[in-house]
């Protein structure tokens, strides 16, 4: 390995783990690159570099956060050989595979080649001259005080169902546990190549969600009387489409991938983060 770059939660406290990736880096001559006005926060010793060059040049890209930081480590690494390794500063997160006390173990496993990869699927869209990508889920969201999401969406060119809705979410399994869980949509392992549409708090006839295979476009069409609907990628707005527009998705299995060290599999991380075992026992 040559190179690893680190992802930082821009405010969290992420000195302790950025001292154990230095020095596991300095016994064994691997450069650390990080983002340079996310190093200059900490002072550290990594070279500065831009987001595009540090998904370039890292082999093994560590984000030091919660999820959020990891979905963002994720796109940078996007498309490119680095895996992901998550380490969580704090709330339990089901994409961080270490916290901060197991990180100099996790780096020598990964060293020693004992760890594997999985594959995370990400959805990207077009809409009007916007190209996006995203990791958990694409939604077209009311914006308050213009109207209702009324959108048609079309699978493979044919129309499917309508909904309307304050939001229509288009997510991928990693997606599942986030804004399409809290809709009412299905936990999905992220082993599953799938996308999921699921209406958020709809009120047309038809109010379920659907799974739709990987391999179909998928396109959202604004109805006429629909409102203008604000257009958010993994949380943050990217945009807006009126009435009469379209955003049309497509998944991409393998986009990219995240360590795995065997420590505890999705459904522990979702049984614990879900309080799953808080629910009412059948006996």
């Amino acid at each position: 390995m040559h190179a690893a770059g680190l992802v930082l939660h821009p405010r969290r406290d992420s000195a302790a783990a950025v001292e154990a990736v230095l020095g596991w880096a300095a016994h064994r001559g691997v450069e650390i690159l990080g983002i340079a006005d996310e190093i200059d926060r900490l002072r550290c010793e990594a070279t500065p570099v831009s987001a595009e060059e540090l998904g370039r040049r890292a082999d093994l890209v560590v984000s030091l956060g919660g999820d959020g930081t990891m979905l963002r480590a994720m796109r940078l690494a996007d498309g490119q050989d680095a895996p992901v390794l998550g380490v969580n500063l704090g709330k339990l997160g089901f994409l961080a595979e270490v916290d901060v006390p197991d990180l100099p173990a996790a780096l020598s496993a990964i060293d020693a080649h004992e760890y594997t990869t999985e594959p995370r699927l990400a959805v990207d869209a077009v809409f009007g001259d916007r190209k996006v990508t995203a990791f958990n889920d694409i939604a077209v969201v009311r914006t308050p005080g213009r109207g209702s999401a009324r959108v048609a969406v079309r699978v493979a060119g044919q129309p499917f169902v309508s909904y309307s809705a304050d939001a229509v979410i288009v997510a991928t399994p990693t997606g599942s546990t986030a804004y399409s869980f809290s809709a009412g949509g299905p936990i999905t392992s992220p082993s599953v190549e799938a996308l999921l549409v699921t209406p958020a708090s709809p009120h047309s006839a038809y109010s379920r969600g659907v799974v739709l295979s990987v391999d179909d476009r998928v396109d959202l069409d604004l109805l006429p009387s629909s409102g203008a609907l604000a257009v958010e990628v993994d949380g943050m707005v990217a945009g807006h489409v009126e009435p009469g527009q379209r955003v049309s998705l497509r998944g991409r299995p393998g986009a990219a991938r995240v360590v795995r060290l065997g420590m505890t599999t999705f459904y522990q991380r979702a049984r614990r983060k879900l309080r799953l075992a808080d629910s009412a026992e059948l006996g």
